[in-house]
């Protein structure tokens, strides 16, 4: 009796269409982002397009936005990845319909749709809400630092960059001889050679003349509206390092509105660096002259001036900080194992590792963030239906803040966040004994608040580690700070959509 297999035959022919439902079980993964993408409130993509239909056909939104969040659950970021497995993965060809995007267009619709993308984590947590795995009672506050598409060496003076910038000017004068020889470079093309040809090439320059005088008028309204909030930097505490901490606290809020992405063109860098450095410089100075006003003319409550004027100060004529040439939005920020040039990326999660908020910033220490992920988590669970508000935050000792744990527990949230690190020897700060700081460590002493802070190792922790080792995300593929937060929230938005999925697979198995 002859050997029994069951043999392929690669050359059969299918005398039908074959269907895609067929394909993956119906518990499989893409099913289940197909369907949660089906729930999703995607008219920000359509109103991105031409209503009337001209010109070529784009692939459908809520194609391209399954395709984006499976290969983001799968640990895929990379554009031509992604066009790879369109062509060999039956999964990413049940999503596309056995369709294949180019990877250029792949990475043309996350960089056009940059925003909508980052504002699906929302959706996913609506979707997840519906489902019953969004729960509140305590939440937990985390950081971490990811490198950025950046290397610190880049890290650079404004000295440095003048001369990188005369030299890369060296540089074209160089390429232009070489290409031009003895040619002016400036010759009328071919097709500016004629009458027709010239009045087609002014239009098209009167067209782009207006659409860039309108981007300025845009940038110029921005640039007129910033101004120093004069109340903020009164309330400021440590006086003038106070204000200045204030001051560019301010400036960063405002690069984050603009969200100008980073220039692609080394030369264009170099100059948005030195600009960004020169805008500091401003800021500084600014600062300076309203806190010497300030001293000069306030008086206390009693109607006095203040006792004492400030100590001289004079900004320096040239900026002296440092800029990141390849990203600018990056700093340099202390992490586990050294110092690297990257991002400070914030979490919060619930019991259950659902992500309720992701943010990223570019301020290395927690000790501000605190307020804003509360409210960033109460803003997500808004929008997501949830009318739960949280009662318990815990956090680690970075976050203390006297000011936002105030605001926060007027709003009525309990906080649990020590005041010591567990990392220092030797017993608490210097200064931080009696008052809140020993009855904060009374609270952590007893069973109930020692048992509930305890939960947020397991509450978040895990989660970072599961991004950043299990899922890859140690470093950010594109560059700039609106760019690495649509990175951030569509990690953490697939780490919710796994989450649903194994979900509905235990429901299904109960």
């Amino acid at each position: 009796m002859p050997q029994n297999f069951i043999c392929a035959d690669r050359e059969q022919s299918f005398l039908l269409p074959p269907s895609l439902r067929d394909w993956l079980p119906a518990d499989h993964l893409a099913w289940c982002v197909i369907e949660a993408v089906a729930e999703m409130d995607l008219s920000a993509f359509y109103a991105d397009y031409r209503l009337d239909g001209h010109g070529r056909a784009a692939y459908e939104p809520s194609l391209m936005v399954a395709l984006v969040l499976f290969a983001f659950a799968t640990n895929n970021r990379s554009s031509r990845a992604i066009e790879r497995h369109c062509r060999q993965d039956i999964a990413y060809r049940v999503i596309t319909g056995n369709l294949i995007p180019d990877h250029a267009t792949i990475a043309r619709f996350i960089c056009r749709h940059e925003e909508a993308l980052a504002a699906l984590f929302g959706e996913v947590l609506r979707v997840c809400a519906r489902a019953g795995l969004v729960k509140v009672g305590v939440i937990a506050i985390d950081g971490s630092k990811v490198q950025a598409s950046a290397n610190r060496d880049r890290t650079v003076d404004c000295e440095r960059i003048a001369r990188e910038i005369i030299a890369e000017a060296r540089e074209i004068d160089e390429a232009e001889d070489e290409l031009y020889g003895e040619a002016r470079g400036d010759e009328l093309p071919e097709q500016l050679r004629t009458a027709e040809g010239r009045r087609k090439a002014l239009r098209e320059a009167k067209q782009q003349l207006e659409r860039e005088r309108e981007a300025d008028r845009e940038e110029d309204g921005d640039d007129l509206a910033f101004e120093l909030e004069q109340e903020r930097l009164v309330s400021s505490h440590q006086g003038r390092r106070g204000w200045m901490r204030e001051a560019r606290r301010q400036l960063d809020e405002r690069r984050k509105r603009q969200k100008k992405p980073v220039p692609r063109s080394r030369a264009e860098r170099l100059l948005e660096a030195k600009r960004r450095l020169e805008e500091e410089l401003a800021v500084e100075r600014a600062t300076n002259e309203a806190y010497e006003h300030y001293r000069a003319t306030a008086r206390d409550k009693q109607g006095r001036r203040l006792s004492r004027p400030p100590n001289p100060y004079e900004p320096p004529d040239a900026p002296a900080g440092e800029i990141n040439t390849t990203d600018p939005d990056s700093r340099i920020m202390k992490a586990t194992r050294g110092f690297l040039q990257g991002y400070n990326a914030q979490l919060v999660t619930s019991e259950q590792q659902i992500v309720l908020a992701a943010e990223v910033t570019v301020d290395p220490a927690d000790f501000g963030h605190l307020k804003p992920m509360v409210e960033a988590a109460g803003h997500e669970l808004q929008h997501a239906g949830v009318s739960d508000t949280p009662g318990v935050a815990v956090a680690d000792a970075g976050y203390w803040n006297e000011q936002h744990m105030d605001h926060l527990a007027a709003n009525g949230t309990q906080l649990l966040i020590p005041p010591d690190s567990r990392k220092r020897k030797g017993g608490p700060r210097p200064g931080w004994n009696g008052g809140r700081y020993a009855w904060m460590r009374r609270v952590l002493d007893t069973d109930n608040g020692g048992k509930t802070y305890r939960k947020r190792q397991r509450m978040i922790e895990p989660v970072f580690a599961n991004n950043k080792f299990n899922r890859k995300l140690d470093r950010f593929h594109r560059r700039g700070r609106s760019a690495a937060q649509t990175e951030w929230r569509l990690i953490n938005a697939t780490h919710n959509l796994l989450k649903l999925h194994r979900h509905q697979l235990a429901a299904a198995a109960a």
